[in-house]
């Protein structure tokens, strides 16, 4: 049996990547695929408890490497609960942020470090890397301006505008550094954002 895929979708809040994860789970589909959806943090029982923590506005008092510990914590249960044994079983994931965002929140936004992010990130995930990202970039202020007509914000959403713009820059910055990176410019129509993303996945022959 062949091995699945991992594709991961990341970028600022904001940047409408869970109407693309949606449009390309349909894409993957109509071609016969079997897709595994999940995200970060969360995708599992214990995952989805610590992403309640990670998250909420009570803990604003949380320590910058207590929340990266977190994240690395529930990456490590998805990867082993739910991301291995479908690459196994030859299915495609998608994934909701990966460990590129744990580098730009925690490492630029929080200012711990991307290596130190590495780091903490390797027992987590096993070995496992991402057979594809895309990266959608959106300035941080229209981002914001999205999110703030959603829903009320999370305690990392919250995170003020000096936060936001440490992370869009980071995303700016990995992404010029990393060639595994696809980016998108996320600043146009939902359908335009999405034929890129398809385009790319024909060119690499899934």
């Amino acid at each position: 049996m062949k091995r699945g895929r991992l594709i991961a979708l990341e970028g600022p809040d904001g940047s409408g990547k869970t109407t693309q994860i949606e449009l390309l789970e349909k894409y993957l589909k109509e071609l016969g695929y079997e897709v595994i959806r999940t995200r970060e943090p969360g995708g599992t029982g214990v995952s989805e408890k610590i992403r309640e923590i990670i998250l909420d506005n009570d803990n604003s008092n949380m320590n910058y490497m207590c929340e990266a510990l977190l994240y690395a914590a529930s990456r490590a249960q998805l990867v082993s609960e739910v991301i291995k044994p479908a690459l196994t079983e030859g299915k495609m994931v998608i994934c909701d942020r990966f460990v590129y965002s744990s580098m730009v929140y925690q490492g630029i936004g929080r200012g711990l470090g991307v290596e130190r992010i590495k780091s903490i990130n390797e027992a987590a995930l096993d070995g496992l890397e991402a057979d594809l990202t895309f990266m959608i970039t959106i300035p941080y202020e229209e981002g914001l301006k999205r999110k703030k007509m959603q829903k009320t914000l999370d305690r990392l959403e919250n995170g003020g505008n000096e936060f936001h713009k440490k992370v869009f820059e980071g995303y700016l910055d990995i992404s010029r550094k990393c060639d595994k990176i696809e980016v998108i410019d996320g600043n146009r129509n939902v359908e335009a954002i999405h034929e890129d993303i398809i385009n790319v996945i024909k060119k690499i022959k899934l």
